[in-house]
């Protein structure tokens, strides 16, 4: 399986997964929504800034996933899957605790071998203007062609 994954520009993150300094996608959600139950060890994630092309391929090492966790079991995950893996996971003191603590599913991707690839278009129709991850068996079935 194939997945892009749509980042927020703003946080710059395509450079540090590129430098190997972000080796953990995470994403948390209230519902299951993709890649929860849809990606494994051996998939690709493709990774784009939101409004811009594909620049960005990794190989997926390991996938982790947790639900229904309490505050004790997030602070757990936060204390050991955070900071040195790159990882965006708030801080019991900092103001986005309240909005994780408030999903009940987290998947935990673990990057490897980062490629800076030639941009790459593709069409999201059908996944939804604000979706932020899509589940392809091939990106060449959603790339544009010019």
């Amino acid at each position: 399986m194939q997945h892009v994954a749509i980042m927020r520009k703003s946080w710059g993150l395509l450079p540090k997964i590129l430098q190997g300094d972000k080796k953990i996608e995470s994403r948390r959600y209230k519902a299951k929504f993709p890649p929860w139950n849809r990606i494994r060890a051996g998939d690709i994630i493709y990774f784009k800034d939101a409004g811009a092309p594909i620049t960005v391929k990794v190989d997926v090492e390991k996938v982790l996933q947790f639900e229904n966790y309490d505050d004790g079991r997030l602070n757990e995950i936060i204390k050991k899957y955070g900071g040195e893996g790159g990882i965006c996971f708030p801080s019991p003191s900092d103001e986005t605790f309240e909005w994780a603590r408030k999903r009940k599913y987290c998947v935990l991707m673990f990057l490897r071998n980062p490629q800076k690839i030639p941009p790459i278009e593709i069409d999201k129709k059908g996944f939804g203007n604000a979706c932020a991850w899509i589940c392809v068996e091939d990106i060449n079935k959603i790339k544009l062609k010019h």
